[in-house]
C-alpha cells in the first residue's frame, strides 16, 4: 500500500528559481521609455505550475505605465473614453497662435474636444486662414454693413448652438463679448489676458500695451491669466495664472514673447481640465482646478 500510494501521489516541480538582475540592467533593457512618469513593471507568476501550450500563450508587446497613484495610461483612456468629447468655439481677431496650440492638442489627444467653429472679428486675419486650411466653420462677428449689424448677437447665439458648443475660448480677440452670449453661456466662456489680472487690465489694455505698461510700472513678474468672462473687459473670476519674470532690461517685445510661450501651454493645460470636467468651486465663488494625477489636489 506504500508503493502504491507513492506512486500515485503527484510530483510537485522544483521551485522557481531566484533571478539576481544587475541594478541597471532594467534601464538598458528598455531604452524606448522616455516618460518623465515614473513606471512600473509589473510580474505575474501563474499560481499553478501547468506548462502551457502554444495555443494557450498569450504575450503582450508594450509596457503599460503606472503613475505615481497607481494609475495604468489604458486606465486613463477608459476613463476618458467614458467623457463625451466636447465641443468648442474659439474666438480670435489675430494671428491665433493660441487657437491653434488648442487645436493642435485636440489632434494629440491632449485636449478632449474638438474645435467645430471658429468666430473672428477680421474675416482675413491668420487666424481666420488658418481654420479655413484646416476646414473649420469660420463665422465673423460682428459683421456690419453701413454702420448697422447684418449678424446679431441673437444670430451668433443661435449659430453657436447649430454646433453644440459647451466652450467658448477667447484667444487674441478684441471685442467685448454681448451680454446676449454671456447670458446663453454662463460660466462657458474663457479669455485668455497677457497680464497678472487684475493688474494691467480693463478697456485699452491688450497686445503690446499690456506689456509697455508693465515694465513702465516697475513690476518684477508678470504672466498669461485665464478668466471666465463676463459682461466687462478683464473682471470674470480668475481661474488660472502662470508667472514669469520681468528682467532689467526687457522690451516689450521680449516680454511679450516670454508670456505668449507661457500662454500656449496654460490655454492647453485649462482646455483640457475643462473637457475632463475637473474644474471645482470653492464655497466663496473661486474656481479651482483638479489635478489630473491626483483629484484631491486643487490647484
Amino acid at each position: 500500500m506504500e508503493t502504491q500510494a507513492a506512486t500515485l501521489r503527484p510530483s510537485l516541480p522544483p521551485p522557481l528559481p531566484s533571478i539576481q538582475i544587475p541594478e541597471n540592467h532594467l534601464v538598458s533593457l528598455l531604452p524606448k521609455i522616455r516618460s518623465r512618469k515614473p513606471v512600473s513593471l509589473k510580474i505575474h507568476y501563474s499560481s499553478s505550475h501547468t506548462l502551457l501550450s502554444r495555443t494557450n500563450t498569450q504575450c503582450r508587446s508594450g509596457v503599460e505605465r503606472i503613475d505615481r497613484n497607481g494609475i495604468s495610461d489604458v486606465e486613463e483612456e477608459k476613463a476618458k473614453a467614458k467623457l463625451r468629447r466636447k465641443n468648442l468655439a474659439v474666438f480670435v481677431s489675430g494671428g491665433g497662435s493660441n487657437f491653434r496650440s488648442i487645436y493642435e492638442a485636440t489632434l494629440n489627444g491632449s485636449v478632449h474636444g474638438d474645435v467645430v467653429v471658429l468666430v473672428t472679428s477680421k474675416h482675413d486675419c491668420g487666424g481666420a486662414e488658418y481654420a479655413r486650411d484646416k476646414g473649420i466653420p469660420v463665422v465673423v462677428f460682428p459683421r456690419r454693413k453701413e454702420g448697422q449689424d447684418v449678424f446679431s448677437a441673437e444670430d451668433l447665439v443661435i449659430t453657436l448652438r447649430s454646433y453644440k458648443v459647451d466652450f467658448i475660448l477667447l484667444a487674441g480677440y478684441l471685442k467685448l463679448i454681448p451680454v446676449e452670449l454671456v447670458q446663453a453661456y454662463p460660466k462657458s466662456i474663457f479669455n485668455i489676458h497677457p497680464s497678472l489680472l487684475p493688474a494691467f487690465g480693463g478697456k485699452g489694455y491688450y497686445g503690446m500695451k499690456v506689456h509697455k505698461a508693465v515694465i513702465a510700472s516697475g513690476a518684477r513678474y508678470s504672466g498669461p491669466t485665464i478668466h471666465y468672462v463676463d459682461e466687462q473687459y478683464d473682471t470674470g473670476r480668475i481661474l488660472a495664472q502662470r508667472v514669469v519674470p520681468v528682467l532689467a532690461n526687457d522690451t516689450a517685445e521680449d516680454l511679450a514673447a516670454r508670456v505668449l510661450h507661457e500662454e500656449h501651454k496654460l490655454y492647453v493645460e485649462v482646455a483640457a481640465a475643462l473637457c475632463e470636467e475637473r474644474i471645482a468651486w470653492r464655497e466663496d465663488g473661486v474656481p479651482l482646478i483638479r489635478s489630473k494625477e491626483n483629484p484631491n489636489d486643487l490647484f
